[in-house]
């Protein structure tokens, strides 16, 4: 009966490292955000009730064992194809449509893809042999390039794009061969003129400012130069809380959303980015950990997919911020405002968890 009882009341044990570096972040998004949106006690109040849901929501995942999570994957994967269906026909939003109005909830149903791609990913890997076979693999790409698709369309290539990241994620630490890596990798490449065509105008344009911001300063190569200049100009020690000059005077676009990082670099230097990254790192390799400590093939390739493609949230909007990468309206993760996207890494956090609290159970 080891293993039966791990935490208090039966209940399985928290993460604490994990909890305690989420929790950090959070405040410190709260702080700059404050900073970010004007001094609007407002928006702080509604991020920190997006939190708190999202703390709630991760808290209670974590009491859901791994193999209740992985019966109901199916059915939200199919959920999530449906609401996407839906988002197409009768979406809205500035110039996409990317959310769904319920009456009583509107959201992005492409953030529910975030968690479902990967669990189903998993779920699909779980009673196969490893490493995947050719066709395996194709299926779970068939499986991760459907939602990616739906989302492409909306247009939301940027988020379309990271969930096919997710996915890709799982096939790997499932143990894809090297020489399928590189025979896709190989079609990847020869079908990015084909791709080219196929995006749309400001897409495009996104890559050519990324390539040469400067070719129009003042149009489209705005934000990427603009953030670079607060980037620099934070140096070592930052300007102070509160004393940023690119953001209080409205240089930076979108800083309390897709480019809140270029306020924290210019109030609070090199060392607040450092200690930013000091705390995604930590949360990362927690997942990892976890993900090699896990018993089973769904609940590893599930958490390991989750901390990797966290992490690559991170690098992309970062690289975007920091002019490394075009322009793809990805927030940083606990730090930007949004309510849809807080609540889903939460929730995802929860899963992963629910992982390692119910490591030892015994079914």
């Amino acid at each position: 009966m080891k293993g039966l009882l791990p935490g208090w009341f039966g209940l399985p044990r928290l993460d604490w490292t994990l909890l305690l570096a989420l929790m950090l972040l959070a405040a410190l998004g709260l702080l700059v955000l404050y900073s970010a949106s004007g001094e609007d006690p407002g928006a702080v109040y509604r991020q920190a009730a997006r939190v708190g849901g999202g703390v709630v929501l991760m808290l209670g995942l974590s009491l859901v064992p791994p193999h209740v999570l992985r019966s109901w994957t199916p059915w939200l994967y199919g959920l999530g194809l449906v609401l996407l269906a839906l988002t197409l026909l009768a979406g809205e939003g500035r110039g996409a449509d990317r959310w769904l109005d319920l009456a009583v909830i509107r959201f992005q149903p492409s953030e529910i893809m975030k968690l479902a791609v990967p669990m189903m990913v998993a779920w699909f890997f779980n009673p196969l042999s490893l490493p995947p076979s050719i066709r395996a693999t194709l299926v779970a790409s068939v499986l991760l390039g459907v939602p990616a698709a739906l989302i492409a369309d909306q247009p939301d290539l940027g988020t379309a794009m990271l969930i096919a990241v997710s996915g890709c994620t799982t096939i790997f630490l499932a143990g894809l061969r090297w020489r399928y890596i590189l025979g896709l990798g190989s079609l990847v490449a020869a079908a990015l003129p084909a791709f080219w065509y196929m995006m749309h105008e400001y897409q495009r344009n996104r890559v050519r400012t990324f390539l040469d911001p400067e070719s129009d300063p003042l149009g489209s190569g705005w934000n990427i130069i603009q953030s670079k200049i607060a980037v620099g100009s934070g140096g070592l020690l930052g300007k102070g809380w509160l004393n940023g000059t690119q953001s209080h005077l409205e240089f930076i676009p979108e800083r309390h959303t897709d480019f809140i990082l270029a306020v924290l670099a210019e109030e609070f230097g090199l060392l607040g980015v450092a200690l930013l990254l000091v705390l995604y790192v930590v949360i990362t390799v927690r997942c990892i950990y976890i993900a090699g400590m896990a018993k089973d093939t769904y609940s590893r390739l599930l958490a390991g997919s989750l901390g990797f493609t966290f992490f690559v949230y991170v690098v992309v909007n970062c690289g975007m911020v920091a002019g490394l990468l075009p322009v793809v309206g990805v927030p940083l993760p606990m730090i930007s405002f949004g309510g849809t996207s807080m609540v889903t890494l939460l929730a995802g956090f929860g899963i992963v968890m629910s992982i390692h609290g119910h490591r030892n159970f015994i079914r």
